[in-house]
């Protein structure tokens, strides 16, 4: 058996075949379900023509599908593409080609936009519409480019299990965007993608499971998950399939709402929540706060982890969910698409840090030195490196050998993935990060990380939401300007801004820009959209200080 996506699902699917594995508002799939579903759909893929290697592109929102659609690919050895389902048709354009798609698994919706780029791509040959969750009714037209429904598709399949044997070699790729630049391809192997996104090495201990150890938990006392962001993004993917394969009962949600998501976590006792920093935590705690002000609160007592990753659970807002659930452990988590996990900073009611995420490095993660060697942490204390990663690593960006030499290098003999991230090394192999070096801002010769000042900005009572960028100054190069959203009511200026950042931040980490919008640009996970705040500076006649 090979350490593969598909077989270590099929492992679980034996073990525990009448378990619920996914809830989706009354639906409910146990692993047996998905595990025939899916070979129905794996088979009418094979049946047209897609084969071992070939791409295959899921544009879904979060269902049972959806699921279904990943592990179907798997199965067969295709690559499951993510398609972000908020990309308008120049950006689906641009991934339909650049992911080089033989088929396409999409929200029947999305039959519209899909109708418009569908000429622009010959080998894009098969279309399999879905029902959308949040619109079962919609008949939109799949005819004018040959699609069928998934009812029609798998009508005729068998729902055995008869595939060929797979590798820990089969390639799976997620297509990340970032803040910055088109969506680009990270090719993992399968045993690495599992090794460091999927569960494959204890997060705490370094040590690497073997191909069973997961599916062998799987007749324990299971937890119920709740992961709140898209399947459509890396994190919330490896997320559910690393409970997938020990076993475990996961919700899932087409949309996040934060009054839906209290109801089910009180319904269905959810033990476990991911969320993407404050752009969720903010918006939870304060629909939890409102309903307890009613005198009829939520009842949350079945949460006892609460983890956020890939963007800031700043300070303020998690002392007011400490306050709410002081039984529970708070999670930080750090990584991206390119590396995987890469450390974790576990808090509670008695210790919440003040800074940006201070985390305990995890297994084989790595600070580098401007010079590119590995710098000691133990003598290193208070510099300031790039965070990489060793041992399972991508391949290399799909098509893009130029950005995969960039991020993906050697030292010492060994290769390491560097997406760019930087971090302050700190006391007993732990660091603070300061955020992505692309959106540094370099003032007066001086570094500013924007995700430290947003930090620090996220303290002021006036302050909802931020965005911290440089724009060109003539005597600096360039100047820290903030993008503000403010609470309802609230006003706030510059100059104000500043004195309160003042017993936090350096002189020439002040803001010298302030401009105060409706909405802080996120896409649907919640990750900051720098380009965006920077076109709201332009757009705006803020002057400067």
């Amino acid at each position: 058996m090979a350490k593969n996506i598909a077989d270590l699902f099929e492992h679980a699917v034996d073990i525990v075949p009448e378990n619920p594995a996914l809830k989706v508002g009354d639906e409910v799939a146990t692993f047996a379900d998905l595990e025939a579903r899916a070979n129905r759909l794996a088979h009418y893929l094979q049946s047209q023509g897609v084969k071992p290697g070939q791409h295959v592109g899921v544009y879904a929102k979060n269902s049972i599908d959806h699921v279904v659609t990943v592990l179907a690919i798997v199965k067969i050895r295709a690559v499951s593409i993510n398609v972000n389902y908020r990309y308008v048709e120049g950006e689906l354009n641009y991934l339909f080609d650049n992911a080089d798609l033989v088929a396409l698994v999409h929200d029947r919706t999305y039959a519209p936009l899909v109708a418009t780029c569908a000429p622009n791509h010959e080998r894009l040959t098969t279309y399999v519409a879905l029902p959308d969750i949040t619109a079962p009714d919609d008949l939109s037209d799949l005819s004018s480019f040959g699609g069928v429904t998934l009812a029609d598709a798998v009508a005729d399949q068998s729902a055995e299990r008869d595939f060929a044997e797979r590798s820990p070699d089969d390639l799976h790729i997620i297509y990340t965007g970032g803040t910055t630049g088109f969506p680009k391809g990270v090719m993992w192997r399968h045993e690495d993608f599992w090794r460091v996104l999927g569960g494959g090495i204890d997060f705490y201990s370094g040590a690497e499971l073997e191909e069973y150890d997961q599916s062998a938990q799987a007749t324990d006392p299971r937890m119920v998950t709740f992961p709140l962001s898209p399947l459509m993004h890396g994190g919330a993917q490896a997320g559910l399939l690393m409970h997938l394969f020990a076993g475990h009962l996961t919700i899932l949600e087409p949309r996040f709402d934060a009054q839906r998501t209290w109801e089910i976590i009180e319904k269905e006792r959810v033990q476990l929540i991911f969320m993407t920093g404050d752009a969720m935590a903010r918006p939870l705690i304060e629909e939890f706060e409102r309903q307890a002000a009613t005198g009829t609160p939520y009842d949350g007592s079945s949460l006892f982890a609460i983890s956020s990753s890939a963007a800031i659970f700043s300070h303020p807002i998690k002392e007011r969910w400490v306050q709410a659930f002081p039984d529970a452990i708070f999670t930080d988590s750090v990584g991206a698409s390119e590396t995987g996990f890469q450390g974790m900073g576990m808090q509670d009611k008695g210790k919440i840090s003040t800074d940006g995420p201070v985390v305990a490095l995890g297994p084989r993660s790595v600070v580098i030195g401007e010079d590119g060697a590995l710098l000691d942490m133990a003598t290193n204390v208070g510099r300031t490196g790039r965070l990489g990663r060793g041992g399972s690593v991508p391949v290399g960006y799909y098509k893009d050998p130029v950005k995969s030499a960039e991020t993906f290098i050697e030292i010492d003999g060994e290769r390491y993935a560097v997406p760019g991230d930087f971090a302050r090394i700190e006391t007993d192999n732990r660091i603070t990060l300061l955020g992505r070096g692309s959106n540094c801002v370099n003032t007066g010769g001086e570094k500013v990380f924007p995700e430290e000042v947003e930090m620090a900005i996220k303290g002021h009572p006036a302050v909802y939401d931020v965005l911290v960028v440089g724009i060109p100054d003539e005597k600096f190069g360039q100047a820290v300007a903030a993008v503000c959203e403010l609470r309802e009511g609230a006003s706030l200026e510059l100059d104000e801004l500043r004195d309160h950042l003042r017993e936090h931040l350096s002189g020439y980490k002040l803001p010298r820009h302030l401009t105060i919008v409706d909405e802080i640009p996120r896409n649907a996970t919640g990750k900051a959209q720098y380009v965006a705040a920077k076109q709201m500076i332009t757009d705006s006649s803020t002057a400067p200080a």
